[in-house]
């Protein structure tokens, strides 16, 4: 069971590095930079909006299922990305995938906290973060290999034979229980609420100040509705009889600080993934497997410190944990801010290490101290709101980050198809100025988690009281 969880981990694991390092040989072929930054955004978009609904589905039929439908849907979209024939429909086939990645990572998290005490996830997490450490090295390789020597479509058509072996381990490693339920409710109008509103805001964010200036009838009323929609998502969830996002995730403190670092994790993770490859290949003269070796530096940190973490927070708290990632995080930013035109692709790959090792030390415990506060039914929804918050943050950070360099980029030229050094250097290192920002804002958040050191014995109710009643199902 946890070998097949790990596998279909290590599916998205790997498509969250493989791709950047190869969008100069995108856009080579199918052309639109500016357009290039959909290609995170919208994966992202449909990705969080999915995220809630796939752990309220979980909790109400089982965690197999949905886990087998998200590597499905990502298996058949894996295959019509590495057949688009321009910018356009690799951007609608993207959404698709990021369809199917919602699922993978909320449930496999989900079906981790469901087998696994407090204690022993201390050491599982250990098992996954090897997953991401493996593939913060091989997908940027891979990456820049394909890029370079193949073609960039098989960073898509090597998802195919991952995604068939993670469904066959799946479907025969993992046996579940669930409690029959004669009638459930599902809550379309909240799902379509959640996103029309999410994918207008993406919308204003990343065409703001580059297709339409910011103070603009059109930018004014994309954001308008956006936030219309989502106070009325915000009523609808009131009165619903089973929310795909209950309201009581955004009054619990415990979650409310959990779910505000995370999203903070995603802002600097996409922004990062996205921009460091560009900025070494384009800026520092590096070809692209040398550039992929600067972004695995970010993701092989992560995974080292999200290892270690389990043993801190066990011993010092959840609080006190996350509090040295984000010391860890801002001494990274500092790092990248140094970097300039003349700087080594080592000072690079330094500064995202540094950071990497922050955002591990960070997102482990917020998730552990989110999921430690419910049970059995309704640790799919917490776990999904957490996921859902990283996110709804990285689509943020890709559109922000993307808005900034755009406009930064289209005041100095007028052929966005030829950037010289002089131009997209500037434009890029104001992500860099960004990510130390973000940073800051992490501080604010982690300071919301409760602190102490949480306790082992117990597993706590969706109320915060304690659980006696928690089922675990049955793996084989």
């Amino acid at each position: 069971m946890l070998l097949s969880v790990m596998m279909a981990t290590g599916l998205v694991a790997i498509d969250s590095t493989i791709l950047a390092t190869a969008v100069p040989s995108v856009v080579a072929d199918l052309g639109g930079f500016a357009q290039f930054p959909w290609l995170f955004s919208i994966y992202l978009l449909a990705q969080s909006v999915s995220v809630p609904l796939y752990g309220k589905f979980a909790d109400i039929v089982g965690r197999k299922p949905m886990m087998l439908l998200g590597v499905g849907i990502f298996l058949a979209s894996s295959v019509l990305c590495g057949a688009a024939w321009s910018m356009t429909s690799l951007i609608v086939f993207r959404a698709v995938q990021g369809l199917g990645a919602g699922a993978v990572l909320p449930i496999g998290q989900t079906i981790v906290a469901d087998i696994y005490s407090l204690s022993e996830r201390a050491k599982v997490i250990g098992y996954f973060a090897s997953v991401w450490a493996i593939s913060s090295v091989v997908g940027p390789s891979l990456g820049g290999v394909f890029s370079d020597y193949v073609s960039w479509r098989w960073i898509f058509f090597i998802n195919v034979p991952i995604a068939v072996l993670a469904m066959t381990m799946l479907q025969r490693g993992f046996t579940e229980r669930v409690a029959n339920r004669t009638s459930y409710t599902i809550d379309y109008a909240g799902a379509a609420l959640l996103a029309a509103g999410g994918s207008l805001l993406i919308l204003g964010l990343l065409a703001g100040g580059v297709s339409w200036a910011w103070g603009s009838p059109t930018s004014i009323t994309v954001m308008t509705a956006a936030g219309l929609l989502l106070i009325l998502f915000g009523l609808v969830e009131r009165r619903a009889a089973e929310p795909i996002l209950p309201l009581w995730v955004f009054r619990r403190r415990v979650l409310v600080g959990s779910n505000a670092a995370t999203l903070c994790v995603g802002v600097l993770l996409i922004g990062l993934t996205s921009y460091v490859p560009l900025y070494a290949q384009n800026v520092l003269g590096a070809r692209a497997l040398v550039a992929g070796f600067a972004v695995a530096a970010l993701t092989l940190g992560w995974p080292v410190a999200a290892t270690l973490s389990g043993r801190l927070y066990l011993r010092f708290g959840f609080r006190t944990t996350a509090l040295l990632g984000a010391a860890f995080a801002i001494a990274g930013a500092v790092v990248l801010i140094t970097v300039s035109p003349t700087s080594s692709v080592f000072q690079l790959a330094l500064g995202c290490w540094v950071i990497g090792v922050g955002l591990g030390f960070i997102s482990a415990p917020a998730l552990v101290a989110a999921q430690a506060s419910a049970d059995w039914r309704t640790r799919g929804v917490v776990t999904g709101a957490n996921l859902f918050a990283r996110s709804v943050g990285s689509a943020i950070g890709i559109a922000v980050f993307g808005a900034i360099v755009n406009a930064s980029v289209a005041v100095h030229t007028t052929d966005p198809k030829h950037l010289p050094t002089d131009v997209l250097a500037p434009a890029i290192h104001s992500v860099y100025l960004g990510t130390g920002a973000v940073a800051l804002v992490v501080i604010v958040a982690i300071a919301l988690m409760p602190g102490g050191v949480p306790s082992t014995d117990t597993q706590s109710s969706s109320d915060g009281t304690e659980d006696t009643s928690q089922v675990r199902p049955a793996a084989t």
